[in-house]
């Protein structure tokens, strides 16, 4: 018995893995060293992983350095650590920022899904014993929102994952472990859009179009859609945008614009730049009375919201979104399944593929407004 589970016990792997060395700059493909998943962890085989904005904001202004970035992403389990029984090897899996203990407060209410133990991690190590599982010739490299998936094997811990069918492409739903999941969410879940509602959306990238495939799907009569890249409004469409509107072009506040097409303001705002100031130009192009305004960007610099409290006297709600809701281990496996019944779109948000040593590419094309999603392809 002893020599069999010897056997059994999981190695150090050394792999390559695009590393952030500073801010700002170029990642470098670098030979790292992944140790075993302790216990309940699982350690990945990373297929695909799709570049998020969120990734370049931290990248672009975030102290954690060295750091190995990526946290929408696909992948096979290669291992498993000590009592762990949900995961086996060769299960597929989506990696999840946030993840779902289903014991504490929040897991167990029907209100939140803000894991109190496996919540948003931000100081670049793992949950369960704030250390690292990566490191370069024996220096520790830091995790990002414990995932870091811009590496050719991962370690995270077992309620950071979601077991998916084996017939789900790696490839397209990666984009389900993030991005497209949140807009969704954001849309059925915290907004709870109704039929013939109104809505406007400010950003029209992969969430803002997410939450316009979910309004659209909902039945909303009218989804306006706001963004300063033309370029866009063709994409848009297909997601249901059906008023597209770039500040640029008009001489007045696009809040008065979009109160005077919606005959006096939107039922729903999305706010999906992560701009504050933004949010209150959302605020004010909603209706009174019912007007709902959800943010769902993360903002690079002045993270305080600034409201006149008038927009609040007259009934108007702001609410935030996380993962548009959702609570990843009970609710992801129905997203995948819907697009496997071609519910859902999620192969029209995919603009480039590009192979893993590509990557800093991926980041010149969103930082220059050129992609939606880029879902970088591991080598076999």
């Amino acid at each position: 018995m002893s020599s069999s589970s010897s056997i059994d016990q999981p190695n150090v792997i050394t792999c390559k893995a695009m590393v952030a060395w500073e801010a700002g700059k170029d990642l470098v493909m670098e030979e790292v060293e992944v140790s075993p998943p302790q216990p309940l962890e699982i350690r990945v085989k990373v297929i695909c992983t799709s570049l998020c904005r969120t990734d370049i904001t931290a990248w672009e202004s975030q102290a954690i350095f060295p750091r190995i970035f990526g946290h929408e992403a696909s992948g096979i389990v290669e291992s498993v650590g000590e009592g762990v029984t949900e995961f086996v090897k060769g299960d597929h899996v989506l990696t999840v920022f946030t993840g779902e203990c289903k014991t504490c407060k929040h897991c167990e209410s029907k209100k939140s899904n803000m894991c109190q133990v496996l919540g948003l991690e931000r100081r670049g190590v793992m949950h369960s014993d704030q250390g690292t599982r990566f490191s370069v010739k024996g220096k520790p490299v830091y995790h990002y929102c414990a995932v870091s998936s811009f590496s050719e094997y991962t370690v995270v811990h077992s309620g950071c994952a979601v077991k998916v069918s084996p017939q789900a492409p790696l490839e397209k739903i990666c984009l389900l472990s993030c991005g497209v999941a949140a807009g969704l969410g954001a849309a059925w879940n915290v907004a709870d859009i109704s039929e013939g509602s109104i809505v406007v959306i400010f950003g029209l990238g992969t969430v803002g179009l997410a939450v316009a495939q979910g309004a659209k799907l909902r039945g909303a009569s009218q989804i306006i859609g706001v963004d300063i890249n033309p370029e866009k409004y063709e994409k848009a469409k297909c997601f249901g945008v059906t008023d597209f509107l770039n500040p640029n072009e008009y001489n007045e506040p696009i809040q008065q614009v979009i109160k005077r097409i919606s005959g006096g303001g939107t039922d729903y705002s999305f706010e999906c730049i992560g701009n504050t100031g933004m949010v209150t130009t959302a605020l004010q192009s909603c209706c009174d009375g019912w007007g709902l305004t959800v943010t769902l960007g993360v903002p690079k610099t002045n993270p305080e919201i600034a409201s006149h409290y008038s927009a609040f006297l007259s009934g108007k709600t702001l609410k935030g979104s996380l993962f548009g809701g959702w609570k990843p281990k009970s609710d992801l496996p129905s997203l995948v399944n819907k697009y496997m019944n071609r519910e859902i779109q999620v192969d029209e948000f995919i603009t480039h593929n590009l192979p893993f040593e590509d990557i800093n590419k991926a980041f010149t094309l969103m930082r220059e407004g050129k992609c939606l999603r880029c879902v970088i392809h591991m080598p076999n």
